[in-house]
Parts: C-alpha cells; sequence; structure tokens
C-alpha cells in the first residue's frame, strides 16, 4: 500500500512540537473545508490533513509511527519484519472538524483506534455546526429603537453522519446595539448552524447595513440633512420646519444666509458606542422657483437694480 507521510501532508518538520502541528492542521482544514473550499480535491485534501493530525496529535500514535515512519521513505509501505496489519477498522477524525474514513494505511496501524486519546479515552468525532452570514438592512430611525427586529434566515443542515440536508428557516429577534455603523459585523454565539454528533454550534454574523434615507446622509455619528430655502428666507431670515429621525424642529434662518452653510443642531444625530447622539448639520441650499410670470419678472429686475450685487467680483481682482 501507498505509505503516507504525515509530516509532509502537514507541512512540518519530523521534530515538530504539538502547537505547530495543530496549527498547520487548522490551516489546511480552513483552506480544504469542503463547505467553504472551491479548490479541486479539497475534499480529499482535508481529509488527507485529518487523517495527518489524527496520527501526530496523540502522543502514542505518533510514536507508534515514527518507528515504522523509516519503513515507507520510498514512497511504498514495506512493513518491518513479523509485521501483521491490524485490521481495517475505521473511526471519526478529532480537532473539532469534520472527517471520513481513516484511509486503509492509517488503519493498517493503528486498527480501531482512530478517535482515541491516550488512556483509552474516546476523542470527541463531534463537528461544530456552520457559521451563517447574514447582511442586516435597517433604517436609520431603527438604530435609535429600544424594541428588537425580527430577522429570518436559513439555517444548513446535516445529519449525524455529516450528510448534508434540506435547510431550515429559523427566526430569531435581534437587539441592535448602539452605536452600530455601516459594514459593521456583529457576532451572535451559537446562533448558526447546529452542531454535528455533539459539537458545538456555529455563529450567526450580521453585517450591519443602514438603509439609505431620503432625507438624512450619514457622516459617522453625524447626520447631513439639505435644507431648500427661497431666495428672500436666505436674505430675511425665516423659522423653517426641519425632520429629524424623532420629529421636527423649528430652524432658525438668519439673514443673509449663504447657500451650502452648515447649522448645527446639536443631540439630533445617531448613537455613539457610549450612548450619546451625534449631531444633525442643516445645509442650506437657496432654490429658485421653477417659473415666474411677468410681475415677478419686473420685481427682480428691480431687486438687481437696487441691490448692485455682482457675485462673480472675486474675479475681476
Amino acid at each position: 500500500m501507498d505509505f503516507k507521510d504525515y509530516y509532509k501532508i502537514l507541512g512540518v518538520e519530523p521534530t515538530a512540537d504539538e502547537k505547530t502541528i495543530k496549527t498547520a492542521y487548522r490551516k489546511l482544514a480552513r483552506k480544504y473545508h469542503p463547505d467553504v473550499s472551491k479548490e479541486p480535491g479539497a475534499e480529499d485534501k482535508f481529509k488527507e490533513a485529518s487523517e495527518a493530525y489524527e496520527a501526530l496529535s496523540d502522543p502514542e500514535k505518533r510514536a507508534e509511527y515514527d518507528d515504522i515512519r523509516k519503513y515507507g521513505q520510498q514512497g511504498r509501505f514495506q512493513p518491518p519484519p513479523g509485521w501483521q496489519s491490524r485490521g481495517g477498522a475505521t473511526g471519526g477524525f478529532g480537532g473539532g472538524f469534520e472527517g471520513g474514513d481513516f484511509s486503509d494505511f492509517f488503519s493498517s496501524i493503528f486498527g480501531n483506534r482512530g478517535g482515541q486519546q491516550p488512556g483509552g479515552r474516546s476523542r470527541s468525532t463531534g463537528r461544530r455546526g456552520q457559521d451563517v452570514e447574514l447582511d442586516l438592512a435597517i433604517f436609520l430611525e431603527e438604530t435609535l429603537s429600544t424594541e428588537s427586529k425580527k430577522i429570518s434566515f436559513k439555517v444548513p443542515q446535516h445529519s449525524a453522519n455529516g450528510q448534508r440536508m434540506a435547510d431550515i428557516t429559523k427566526n430569531l429577534n435581534v437587539k441592535i446595539p448602539a452605536g452600530v455603523t455601516d459594514g459593521e459585523r456583529i457576532r451572535l454565539k451559537g446562533q448558526g448552524a447546529p452542531g454535528i454528533a455533539g459539537g458545538e454550534n456555529g455563529d450567526l454574523f450580521l453585517t450591519i447595513r443602514l438603509a439609505p434615507h431620503p432625507k438624512f446622509d450619514v457622516e459617522g455619528h453625524d447626520l447631513i440633512i439639505t435644507v431648500p430655502l427661497a431666495p428672500w428666507e436666505a436674505a430675511l431670515g425665516a423659522k423653517v420646519a426641519v425632520p429629524t429621525l424623532t420629529g421636527k424642529i423649528n430652524l432658525t434662518i438668519r439673514p443673509d444666509s449663504q447657500s451650502g452653510q452648515r447649522l448645527r443642531v446639536k443631540g439630533n444625530g445617531l448613537l455613539n458606542k457610549k450612548g450619546e447622539r451625534g449631531d444633525l448639520f442643516a445645509q442650506l441650499k437657496i432654490v429658485m422657483p421653477k417659473s415666474t410670470d411677468e410681475a415677478t419678472k419686473a420685481l427682480w429686475e428691480q431687486l438687481a437694480k437696487k441691490a448692485a450685487f455682482d457675485p462673480r467680483a472675486q474675479w475681476n481682482s
């Protein structure tokens, strides 16, 4: 039968310590796990790495493997004199990852001791449940709410032997933490897919997506709202009802206000991590009527003569 160099499979030296072996295995397991990897042959590479870790993570099996390793240096396993195959019993893989059957090579060395720890205590063959990723769109008003938000999402299911089954729909009431920002990732421990054969549940990861608002732009924890003004409101001053996330406020526009000017309304923005609210900035924008009649045009002409104002005077300097 073909010899398996478990050290080479994991990419470690024969002198590697337990921590190095474990780190190498987990790296390969993440890379080739059938649930996430799209590489050709990923499942076989995953099983191969799991088998190597099963042999080398147990000091008793590793010592036995090291004893016979010298008989397999030419690529084929040549049993030492008097060697007898120990039978092809198979077992599960440890380490918290999904596994499959042991190879004939592994079984010929260790027999039915796959999944055993020193002292004969059975190692758990349970596999951790799959994590679930979900984009969660929320309105700006919901970031200020103390009520929970109901969400529904699909959860992958597996049978006790790891076979994929139909997804189920899971419903949760989620409390939106204060101060969440667009793109922020929130972890809900144990709310992912259920574990297999006693393994722990996976986690649910929510990526917050702040839904665009028809009136407000977001800058950090501050809000920006554009306030349209008629020319005479900007020139003479006015009281303008301005919407916020929690209602309307009366904003005082001072005489001779300029287009593009920002007025700060303290404490009317979004919550930060401390539970304090940012500010609302009202950005003034002077707008003209879409059409005017002859009488109105005449008044504008009189105003132009009276004001004698050149908005581009600085170009002449």
